[in-house]
This record gives C-alpha cells, sequence and structure tokens, in this order.
C-alpha cells in the first residue's frame, strides 16, 4: 500500500472495507518503538506484535516459551509509537487455553494495558466459542489457521498443512467457523495457494497470508527477516528487501576499526 495520507486510524472496518474493493491488506511485525515507528509512517496497514518475538528478540528456540507479560511488555512499547496502522497483539501459548474466563482476561489486557486494537489467535473451531466471547465483549480477534507454530509439537515440526483432501477441507470449515463466530480476519499459514484460495474466496473476512500464496486478501512476515536482520533461518516463503545483517556488521566494523586508530571521534564530535 502506498504511504498513507489520511490521519484516520485503521480499524476492523476498514479491514473489512479492503476485502470488498479488492485493496490487499499489508501487515507486517513490530516488537519495540523505533521499529515500528518506522513501518507506521512507511505506511503499514496492520503491526502485529507476534509472539515470533521470543525467537527474534529473545533468542527462545521457539514461540512457546513467551509469557502473557513479555506480550504486554512489547505490545505496549508498538502501541506508544504507532498512529496510523491497527495494532493487533499475539496471544501467547496458554494464554487463551485454559479457560474462557482466562482468556478474556488476557485479551482484555492487550486492549486496556497494552493500547492493541485487536488480538491474534491460533486455532480452528476449538477455539470458536473463545472468539465469540472475545467479540462480544469488545475485542477484535483476527483468527490463524494452518501453521500453528504454538501447536508444532503436535504437527511434529514445521510443516505445510492441508496438503490432504481430509485436512484441506477441516482448514475450510474452520474458516467458516471462526468468521461467523466473529473473527474479522484470518492469517493461513504455510498452506497450498489453491487451498488459500478456496478459503478467500468462501469468506466475508478478508484472509492474510505467510507461505499461502497471492490470491489472499493480504500478506504478512517478520520484519526481521524481510529486512534481513535475523538470519538464521530464513523460510521459501520469505523476500529478502534488505541485507541489514550485513549492513549492520560493516558499520560495527567501521567503528571498532576507527575507534582503535584513533580516528573517532573527531573535533567535530567533540564540545
Amino acid at each position: 500500500m502506498s504511504k498513507q495520507t489520511s490521519t484516520n486510524r485503521i480499524t476492523t472496518a476498514v479491514i473489512r472495507d479492503m476485502k470488498k474493493k479488492n485493496e490487499k491488506i499489508c501487515m507486517l511485525t513490530a516488537y519495540d518503538y523505533p521499529t515500528a515507528l518506522i513501518v507506521d509512517e512507511a505506511g503499514i496497514d496492520v503491526v502485529l506484535v507476534g509472539d515470533s518475538l521470543g525467537m527474534v528478540m529473545l533468542g527462545y528456540d521457539s514461540t512457546l516459551p513467551v509469557t502473557i507479560e513479555e506480550m504486554i511488555h512489547h505490545t505496549k512499547a508498538v502501541s506508544r509509537a504507532v498512529k496510523h496502522a491497527m495494532v493487533v497483539g499475539d496471544m501467547p501459548f496458554m494464554s487463551y487455553q485454559v479457560s474462557p474466563e482466562h482468556a478474556l482476561y488476557n485479551a482484555g489486557r492487550f486492549l486496556q494495558e497494552a493500547g492493541a486494537q485487536g488480538v491474534k489467535l491460533e486455532g480452528g473451531r476449538e477455539v470458536a466459542e473463545i472468539t465469540r466471547r472475545m467479540t462480544i465483549a469488545g475485542i477484535p480477534v483476527m483468527a490463524h489457521l494452518g501453521l500453528t507454530p504454538q501447536s508444532v509439537h503436535q504437527f511434529g515440526g514445521y510443516k505445510v498443512q492441508g496438503k490432504e483432501e481430509q485436512a484441506a477441507k477441516r482448514i475450510v470449515e474452520d474458516a467458516k467457523i471462526l468468521e461467523e463466530a466473529g473473527a474479522f480476519s484470518i492469517v493461513l499459514e504455510c498452506v497450498p495457494a489453491a487451498l488459500a484460495k478456496t478459503v478467500t474466496h468462501s469468506l466475508t473476512i478478508p484472509t492474510i497470508g505467510i507461505g499461502a500464496g497471492v490470491d489472499c486478501d493480504g500478506q504478512v512476515l517478520v520484519l526481521h527477516d524481510m529486512v534481513g536482520l535475523f538470519d538464521k533461518f530464513i523460510p521459501k516463503f520469505v523476500k529478502t528487501y534488505a541485507h541489514l545483517n550485513v549492513q549492520m556488521k560493516e558499520a560495527v566494523n567501521q567503528y571498532i576499526d576507527e575507534v582503535k586508530r584513533g580516528v573517532y571521534p573527531e573535533k567535530k564530535h567533540s564540545f
């Protein structure tokens, strides 16, 4: 999307309307104030404070160790920066699975304490009632189907989902159930492009793909992957638009060299 000229905040109504107008939705992750400031000023539609911060920012091996307190902390920082995009906070593992009441309380924290405009939670029909209760309470819910990283052990690894006919049918059914429950959009992760197209055309709410082909109503990537900051593992679906990891190392190397040689600081850098 081109840089926004309006000062109006992106809302669930705007997101839904973008699907009606066949306008693609652009979503990126952000986990801190300066990064969120950059993506918002660039004109992004939705900023996701993903539980992927566990791996990208905190050095965990998966998203599973991420706590609700860590998510609230990072979402607060992002919300302080964002003025135009919709901020969605990712509900971490075990923050919504214990009970509907526990889920509702934690989801409310994202809006009340952290300043988000919605939450994202993983799962299909099993989270439909929670989605319904959150929606009734005024908490916008972004659903997440396909490869749901919090279920990585159940899946036996990070694998494409919905390749078999029965699995694909279930994803289509789950998407419709979640739409009926009140979800305002659905992330489709690592599903065949043809399946994502079927799901997208079967819903009135938008789909946002990540490794799900071009026919989704929008796309999302982890910012650190997209700009080449995090290079431990680059998924197939990631396009690297910059190589900041290399540039930052070069800058640090130059700084070290200049300090060692006494070239920096110069007179203009001194008082």
